[in-house]
């Protein structure tokens, strides 16, 4: 039940830092305004709070002697998958941090890169929050205040990646993995060709390829009779 617990919010928190990249890559663009940095915001708190729900559920069972070889393999395996997802969650609030700092809103000291994409990012805040839609409740000088909350955020995440390390010792080379890297994609990728085949065939084998046989049949005869007329008319001229 812990292992499916797990699961389940490391899914969640791949989304939420899958969500907060794209955000983050609009920063300074056309799309940039105080609504994305709110959603910034929003999403980057998400995050966080499933990897501190994250932490609290898998240090329990790795710090476990009497834990099964199978059973702690797995936890490792979803060990791995989350140190790195925070590594990819700090990389990106480090980059929200330097990008926000060269475009602020208020007072900007450079115009915005017209990358030419118009329109709110509301609709990847909403999916990484898991609602609906997304309110913005932000006031005129919510960058600037968001800016210094962002340095203490990057601070604990730092922190929290330093204290995970210390109480549990899973180096990642030595987590070896249950298929071999792509094997998703690739198994996908089959299961959509075998099923246009399936297609295929079912349509070579309706009655709608009969008619076009019996058709192309009629066809050949009438172009050799015009063939061979031709040549006869030929000889006889």
């Amino acid at each position: 039940m812990a292992k499916e617990e797990c699961k389940a919010l490391l899914d969640a928190l791949n989304k939420a830092t899958a969500c907060y990249h794209h955000l983050v890559l609009t920063i300074g663009g056309s799309a940039d305004s105080q609504n994305l940095r709110e959603e910034l915001q929003k999403t980057r708190q998400k995050a966080q709070e499933l990897a501190v729900a994250i932490r609290v559920r898998l240090t329990a069972p790795l710090r476990d002697r009497s834990l099964g070889a199978e059973e702690r393999a797995e936890f490792e395996r979803l060990w791995v998958a989350f140190s790195g997802c925070l590594d990819l969650l700090e990389a990106d609030m480090r980059r929200a941090l330097a990008l926000s700092t060269e475009f602020p809103l208020q007072e900007p000291r450079r115009p915005l890169v017209r990358t030419g994409v118009e329109g709110g990012a509301t609709g990847v805040a909403a999916r990484a929050l898991s609602v609906r839609s997304l309110r913005h409740e932000a006031h005129r000088d919510f960058d600037v205040e968001d800016l210094h909350q962002l340095e203490r955020e990057i601070l604990q995440v730092g922190e929290m990646i330093q204290d995970m390390e210390m109480k549990v010792n899973v180096p990642r080379w030595t987590v070896q993995a249950r298929q071999a890297a792509g094997a998703e994609l690739l198994s996908s990728a089959s299961a959509g060709v075998s099923s246009v085949g399936g297609v295929s065939v079912e349509q070579r084998t309706g009655p709608c390829d009969l008619s076009k046989a019996k058709a192309a049949t009629i066809f050949s005869a009438v172009l050799l009779a015009a063939v061979a007329l031709a040549v006869c008319v030929a000889k006889l001229s």
